[in-house]
């Protein structure tokens, strides 16, 4: 019976060791950044999510998911989704060489002239090039308070606003949840948040059906490709933008009535019940000191 037990837990033991995460060094700011370039370089892109610090309120929704699990489950999405995206482009460099290896270098090329077509195009047909070159134009400055500034061609992302944060698990690009919360298209629910989760899923699923397309051969040129998964995926976004806004749109509905309901109970309390005082004087309506029934 052991000779027949031994080639199974080879197996689970081989299943184990090739489904560990790979680990990347983030010690220091700089090490973050070489992390996500690696991350591409060696296929592993689904973990490019893991390098984002997102603040989460300290909030159980009423399926008992808190939002820090919500947060994790649309991280977990995304590399899912980055895992296809770069499974497709391989595909598609395998299929159209000389066509990819011309975009690319036209595009790199074109350095900060390039156009958002030809970024677009170039993040389709070979993102892990693309990414890799953008890596010699960001730098890190440790400000020596467990945070960095992040710069892209000696200027600051976003004016300063993205930033990166030393946590206990490495260095991370932190999102500055404290200035997108007040969009209105920021998530706050869970509702909310699983359409997010659901956008990734769509993009994903629009890639899958690229994928389909491209191996079954109707598909004849790059340009007929970054067009077609531009509408695949921009159908699929379309589609989750509208449900989002119509349930941010419903939000801002429900609490106008109660804002104005507030104002109205407000509105109709009689000037004579409403209190007047006025500088200097006693509280009592006849401006003078209050006897005691004892006088």
């Amino acid at each position: 019976m052991l000779r027949f037990h031994i080639p199974i837990l080879l197996c689970v033991l081989a299943a184990t060791v090739g489904c560990k995460k790979p680990k990347y060094n983030t010690s220091t700011p700089e090490d973050m950044l070489d992390a996500a370039t690696q991350m591409v370089t060696r296929n592993h892109a689904e973990y490019l999510p893991t390098l984002l610090e997102i603040p989460a309120r300290d909030v159980t929704f009423d399926d008992g998911v808190t939002e820090a699990s919500a947060i994790a489950e649309v991280k977990a999405k995304a590399g899912d989704m980055f895992a296809c995206l770069f499974r497709v482009a391989a595909a598609l460099r395998d299929r159209f060489p000389k066509q990819v290896d011309k975009e690319i270098n036209s595009v790199l090329g074109k350095g900060k002239k390039a156009s958002f077509r030809d970024m677009a195009v170039a993040a389709i047909a070979n993102p892990g090039a693309w990414l890799i070159a953008q890596r010699g134009l960001l730098t890190t400055t440790d400000l020596g308070d467990g945070t960095a500034a992040l710069s892209y061609d000696s200027q600051p992302i976003f004016a300063g606003a993205l930033t990166l944060i030393e946590t206990p698990q490495g260095w991370r690009i932190r999102i500055p949840v404290e200035l997108v919360r007040s969009s209105k298209y920021w998530p706050d629910s869970r509702d909310e948040w699983s359409v997010v989760a659901s956008m990734m899923l769509a993009i994903e699923n629009a890639l899958k059906d690229f994928e389909r397309d491209l191996n079954n051969g109707s598909i004849r040129n790059l340009d007929a490709a970054s067009a077609r998964v531009g509408r695949l995926i921009g159908e699929s976004v379309v589609a989750q933008s509208i449900i989002y806004s119509m349930m941010k749109r419903d939000g801002d509905e429900d609490e106008e009535p109660a804002a104005q309901a507030e104002k109205e109970s407000v509105e109709s309390i009689p000037e004579s019940k409403l209190a007047k005082t006025k500088p200097g004087k006693p509280l009592n309506n006849t401006d003078q000191p209050l006897k005691s029934k004892a006088q």
